[in-house]
């Protein structure tokens, strides 16, 4: 079994610790290192010292809790079903084509007309949007025409290097 750092450890490894620490503590006197057990156990797992040492305390306010599954890590579940992201992308491309303004509000109006027994919060809204990859700002329509700076002073400046 290899553990991988950083990763939480699977019940079996759990298990494992838990297991090889009972059989060095029950054959101490077989072994003729002077070692501790957690030390013995760590060198056979190759995991580290604390890993160990935190295993067997859980173990030891709870014995079930060394097969029970761990809680996944990261981002929470979008309350908001994906589903519903056609319908959305549809109603902001139609609001901008006729060029109203658009906001959270109105977009949660539109998903309560659109599925009634779902009411969801501007937040909530607003993050989901975000991780569906809409953002808020002026549009890019009007490009305004500009005169270059030698024009606009009557004078020929040479050209600076300008990065962006």
């Amino acid at each position: 079994m290899y553990c991988t750092p950083g990763k939480a450890l699977s019940p079996e490894m759990k298990e494992a610790i838990v297991t090889l620490k009972g059989y060095f503590d029950r054959n101490k006197s077989c072994f003729s290192k002077q070692d501790s057990s957690v030390q013995m156990v760590s060198d056979a797992l190759g995991i580290g010292l604390s890993t160990v040492n935190r295993v067997m305390a859980k173990y030891r306010k709870n014995p079930n809790s060394v097969t029970q599954e761990q809680y996944s890590k990261g981002h929470r579940k979008s309350i908001i079903n994906s589903s519903c992201q056609t319908l959305v992308r549809e109603f902001i491309r139609q609001g901008n084509m006729q060029g109203q303004h658009i906001t959270l509000e109105c977009i949660r109006e539109f998903l309560h007309d659109q599925i009634p027994n779902q009411n969801y919060h501007i937040t909530t809204l607003g993050r989901t949007l975000n991780r569906w990859g809409f953002e808020f700002g002026k549009g890019t329509r009007t490009q305004h025409l500009k005169e270059k700076d030698s024009v606009s002073i009557g004078k020929t400046k040479p050209y600076r290097n300008v990065s962006i």
